[in-house]
């Protein structure tokens, strides 16, 4: 996967701070999508408008538009505005990015394969990928307080 160790790479090079997150989730958009599991964030799900992305689909991974994705909000993940070119990625933004990347690595990539369950079992995400998270989550309380 070439693909994937340049981008990590490039990640790991990255001399600026403030890029570091923003470009790190846009790496695990990257690695879901080598792995089979690419999120759609080119048009909506519902109507296959291009304007007006708002919401990812949690199931699907398609993004959604805002007038299509309102009566669903609650069940929707928030598409934060830097992974559509947005200029600005403030703490709540990352985390929103982390938490979505989040939810679709653990159900397609650390899923546990040998589980005997009928219905199969998100795993758990690294523990350092957790620490990450948590982080930013803590940076998004900080700065809304």
């Amino acid at each position: 996967m070439p693909g994937v160790y340049a981008g990590l790479a490039s990640l790991l090079a990255l001399q600026d701070e403030d890029l570091w997150a923003p470009v790190y989730v846009k790496w695990e958009i990257s690695l879901l999508q080598a792995l089979g599991y690419g999120l759609d964030l080119t048009r909506c799900a519902a109507s296959g408008d291009t304007e007006n992305l708002a919401y990812i689909n949690p199931r699907t991974g398609r993004a959604v538009s805002l007038d299509a994705g309102k009566p669903y909000h609650d069940k929707l993940f928030p598409l934060p505005a830097f992974l559509l070119g947005g200029g600005e990625w403030p703490a709540a933004d990352i985390l929103q990015g982390l938490e979505m990347t989040g939810h679709f690595l653990s159900r397609h990539v650390f899923a546990n394969p040998h589980s005997r369950l009928l219905i199969p079992r998100d795993g758990d995400l690294p523990q350092a990928r957790q620490r990450l998270a948590d982080y930013y989550r803590k940076e998004a309380e900080n700065a809304a307080a």
